[in-house]
């Protein structure tokens, strides 16, 4: 890799957009940069689980061609991109991390594989995960664990982990994750980023493989605020092939994201996600931070939501059981693996040893679980009873959005931990998504956004708004990212170790 592709893929995309478009660098060398740098570091890092090389430059010179031609594009033209690989692309593999799943390429593009395309941004190839985004640390790839940039020995969060690490490894400048119970905010919190969990229906599903379908949501993860902003407004909207979309306009999240103002106000600190179980770098972290926008006018308010004690307790009855549903479609008959058909064996004995060979041990405990809980004479004490807490969860943040405008919690309870270090507990790897799971069950939008570090590792700072107020996630993380920017003298990616 040349010094010149070194600087150019440490650029932002804001930079690097702005560069393209002002003929300083084209859209070819942007992308040619990018895929050096991932030929010269994804083999410690593993972030990718394919690499478009041919694709990627194809897209890259039609803009190009197009921005020579004189015509107006828009303002991601160009800038590089990761894809989680729980979102189909025509052409390339869609594997969601999945043995059962290996070699399937889908005949269509995702509403927001298609978005981006639209938005003419090069997508560099897909991005390793948890299998079928379930598990915190994406080591429960089928295809090997992502690990962090940061420090090689540890976990890059999970499920969307590829796509963390590929920006914080400055593989690519944006990537998409997806956020069932924590997803893309407790990765963005490990590895540096800002990450974003738009309102559930504000960003089509259409094409995402199904984990938890009242639940999954796709948004970005970038390295600074304006960057998601950005990816968020190119990806959102209103899609007739989903049925759960909602359609209204998207939220003004570019403009919020540079107005950048929290003066006046009230800004609640939920006291059910802080204190004791938490590390104490990450409590200090956060601590800074809520008094660092008060110091630029924030009213801060303690905030009482106490049904959020059960959220990890009715996320793990819900979640589980909406994917035994889903996970029913992977029955060897249709598309993907197939084992066991001899001739002589009947199709549930294909089915079973598809799955059995198929689906890795996270994913049948989560199909065991949910299936448990649905069947006759358990569903109303487990899926039901999951389902009133889901409402009292929301009901927690209706009361307390009337006192406040956002809501505010530390991201992660602790920092990345060591590869391995979890993988036999299941309990201690469900308690990463302790702070992030109540926005999901009750479909807000939540952002998590850098907010220092702790023993040389990345803490993240979590910001929740009402539904379809996601412009508010931007307009406070923005303010917080400029001011601790302003604190260290210097973004906090700048300082970490070079791969």
């Amino acid at each position: 890799m040349t010094d010149a592709s070194a600087d150019v893929v440490r650029l932002t995309a804001v930079e690097t957009a702005a560069a393209i478009a002002a003929g300083e660098l084209s859209a070819v060398e942007a992308t040619q940069a990018a895929l050096d740098r991932i030929a010269k570091v994804d083999d410690a890092v593993h972030a990718f689980l394919h690499v478009d090389v041919e694709g990627a430059l194809a897209t890259a010179a039609g803009v190009d061609t197009r921005r020579a031609a004189g015509e107006q594009l828009g303002p991601l033209a160009g800038v590089p991109l990761a894809l989680k690989d729980v979102l189909t692309a025509k052409g390339q593999p869609t594997t969601c991390g999945s043995r059962i799943l290996e070699g399937w390429y889908p005949p269509y593009d995702a509403t927001v594989t298609a978005r981006l395309r639209a938005a003419d941004v090069v997508i560099l190839g897909k991005a390793n995960m948890d299998e079928f985004a379930m598990g915190s640390s994406t080591e429960n790839s089928a295809y090997g664990a992502t690990r962090n940039p940061w420090d090689l020995s540890r976990i890059p969060g999970g499920s969307s982990g590829g796509s963390s690490a590929a920006v914080a490894a400055f593989e690519a400048p944006l990537a998409i994750g997806t956020d069932t119970g924590g997803s893309i905010r407790q990765p963005a919190a490990v590895c540096g980023l800002v990450g974003v969990k738009p309102t559930y229906g504000g960003v089509s599903r259409y094409g995402l493989v199904a984990f938890s379908s009242s639940l999954d949501q796709a948004g970005p993860l970038a390295r600074t605020v304006t960057d998601a902003a950005l990816l968020h407004a190119a990806i959102a909207g209103h899609d007739p092939c989903d049925s759960t979309s909602v359609d209204r306009p998207v939220p003004p999240v570019v403009e919020a994201a540079v107005r950048r103002e929290v003066r006046g106000l009230r800004i609640g600190v939920v006291r059910e996600l802080s204190g004791d179980g938490y590390e104490p770098g990450v409590q200090a972290r956060f601590d800074e931070a809520v008094a660092l926008l008060a110091e630029l006018g924030a009213e801060i308010v303690e905030v009482s939501c106490p049904h959020f004690d059960y959220a990890l307790a009715a996320y793990y009855l819900i979640a589980p059981s909406e994917c035994s549903s889903n996970l029913a479609r992977f029955d060897a008959m249709r598309f993907g693996l197939r084992l066991g058909d001899d001739g002589l064996a009947g199709a549930e004995e294909v089915m079973s040893r598809t799955r059995a060979a198929g689906f890795g041990p996270e994913v049948k405990r989560r199909i065991i679980l949910g299936t448990y809980a649905l069947s006759s004479g358990y569903y109303d004490a487990y899926y039901g009873q999951a389902q009133k807490v889901r409402t009292l969860i929301s009901r927690d943040f209706t009361a307390a959005f009337e006192q406040v405008d956002v809501l505010v919690s530390p991201t992660t309870p602790t920092v990345a931990f060591p590869i391995g270090a979890k993988v036999d507990d299941p309990i201690a790897m469900y308690l990463n998504d302790l702070c992030t799971i109540p926005a999901n069950l009750a479909g807000v939008p939540a952002m998590s956004v850098p907010a220092g570090l702790s023993d040389g590792l990345p803490v993240g700072f979590q910001i929740m708004a009402p539904a379809f107020a996601d412009e508010r996630l931007y307009e406070v993380g923005g303010a917080l990212e400029t001011a601790l920017d302003a604190r260290r003298g210097y973004p906090l990616l700048a300082a970490a170790p070079a791969l």
